[in-house]
């Protein structure tokens, strides 16, 4: 009888150290613009690949105020900025007025798991910017911080854990910057102890704070007869080199990460309303930058010491899509994956180019149900690759699983998630739309519209 106790035990034991072997599913955080990798890449494992009966299941729903910003996920939580309109304030019927509006921004931390807020940060702040829903950017959290931009200038660094301030800035105020016609919404980059912001005043239209005192580490370049702008900065590494790159209305720039020294200066026409929006695409030693009005251009990176050339640029006779051949895209970022570049036009149009040329290889109006005639002005659908598909979350709240390659769009499942709350266009075009980029953490995905933020399992064990 003892002998047969021992063997069980043996055999538990044995079992244990198997297990143990076994690598557990790891679960992946979304703690800034892009993710992990700020690339837009979704690496988790254990995604499902077609959605179950009756679409995703709904972890949680919470209630928020309105906003463009993403949520950043990181450490079990979930990060988010928020509006609160003033008592009696409302939002104008014509989205381009800028007239002030009283009110507050939020920086929310709410539990991953089940929704619940945690902490909230608020301050007052009266809105002077078109489109005046809400922030505009995804806070980064990293180090036990939590780094928040919000649209008129204001950056705050929390503690993650208690929403207590630590530091902040305001760029009107300490750099006498001018606040963009649609507000600050240019992502924060952090880079080792610096955190890297477009500001936009005097000489320091880029400038990178100590991530942990929020001194000033260094300053550079400057405005010529332009605004900001709203492009993410990026570090992309070329000629043996990590460089900073920095999409201005006049100007392509490669700084020093560490230094903030221009490295090279790409000079093109001015980009009209200054609209430097998607998020610049590196693949090997080309440049990728697209935006609304003036089409897509390609830079050329030098391999032997950091600098750049143009070269090539598209821009139609106009941005309607029967007067272009490349990519007009209003804030999509673009995949560049090998030769071939995969992005949203400006009336909804996902195109195919090619990357050496920028020849149109070819369309699809499926992600976004646009219309041919092309009265779809300033369409959105997020791209997120995931392993051998794409999840993409369009304007109107749904979330589609598709492949797209050289050879054409696929679409294989497509849920409706969350009704968009915001509107866009003007006159006869004007829409509900949903602009907020979701995060993909914990194999769920996180999305917001201007009255709740939703949680949604995506992992295969839900089943089909």
């Amino acid at each position: 009888m003892q002998r047969a106790n021992d063997s069980e035990r043996v055999a538990w034991a044995i079992g244990l150290w198997l297990v143990a072997l076994v690598p557990a599913a790891r679960a992946d955080d979304w703690p800034q613009w892009l993710g992990p990798q700020r690339d837009g890449v979704w690496r988790e494992k254990g995604i499902l690949t077609k959605f179950p009966r009756g679409g995703p299941k709904v972890v949680w729903r919470t209630p928020v105020g309105g906003g463009y910003a993403g949520p950043a996920v990181a450490g079990g939580k979930v990060y988010l900025m928020d509006r609160q309109l003033a008592r009696g304030v409302r939002n104008p019927d014509n989205q381009f007025s800028k007239d002030r509006l009283a009110g507050s921004e939020r920086v929310l931390c709410l539990d991953a798991a089940n929704g619940k807020q945690l902490w909230k940060h608020e301050y007052s702040c009266t809105y002077a910017i078109s489109y005046p829903v809400g922030p505009r950017v995804t806070p980064v959290v990293a180090g036990g911080k939590v780094y928040a931009l919000g649209a008129m200038g204001d950056l705050t660094c929390l503690d993650a854990a208690s929403g207590k301030v630590l530091w902040s800035k305001n760029f009107p105020e300490d750099y006498g910057a001018r606040v963009p016609l649609w507000g600050y919404a240019s992502h924060p980059l952090l880079d080792g102890d610096r955190l890297i912001c477009l500001v936009g005043g005097k000489d320091s239209v880029v400038v990178a704070f100590d991530k942990d005192s929020g001194k000033e580490l260094w300053k550079s370049l400057s405005l010529r007869g332009s605004e900001l702008g709203y492009c993410p900065p990026m570090i992309y590494e070329a000629a043996g080199k990590r460089q900073l790159i920095i999409w201005l209305p006049d100007s392509v720039n490669g700084l020093d990460p560490e230094t903030g020294k221009p490295y090279w200066k790409v000079q093109h026409p001015l980009v009209q309303a200054n609209m430097t929006i998607p998020t610049p695409r590196k693949e090997g030693d080309l440049l990728f930058l697209t935006s609304f009005y003036g089409g897509s251009m390609m830079i050329q990176l030098d391999s032997e010491a950091p600098g750049a050339k143009m070269l090539w640029k598209k821009k139609g006779r106009n941005e309607h899509p029967t007067n272009t051949e490349a990519l007009h895209a209003v804030m999509v970022t673009p995949i560049f994956k090998g030769n071939n570049i995969y992005g949203v036009c400006s009336y909804g149009e996902l195109r195919c180019l090619e990357a050496r040329t920028g020849k149109r290889i070819w369309k699809d109006l499926t992600a976004t149900d646009s219309r041919e005639e092309g009265e779809d002005r300033w369409k959105t659908a997020f791209l997120i690759p995931h392993e051998d598909r794409y999840f993409l979350f369009n304007e109107k709240g749904d979330l589609i699983i598709a492949q797209i390659s050289p050879k054409g769009y696929k679409e294989i499942d497509r849920a409706h998630i969350l009704k968009p709350t915001s509107q866009a266009g003007f006159f006869g075009f004007k829409r509900d739309v949903l602009w907020s980029h979701p995060a993909f953490a914990n194999r769920c995905m996180y999305a917001r519209n201007d009255k709740e933020i939703v949680c949604v399992s995506l992992s295969a064990d839900q089943g089909q």
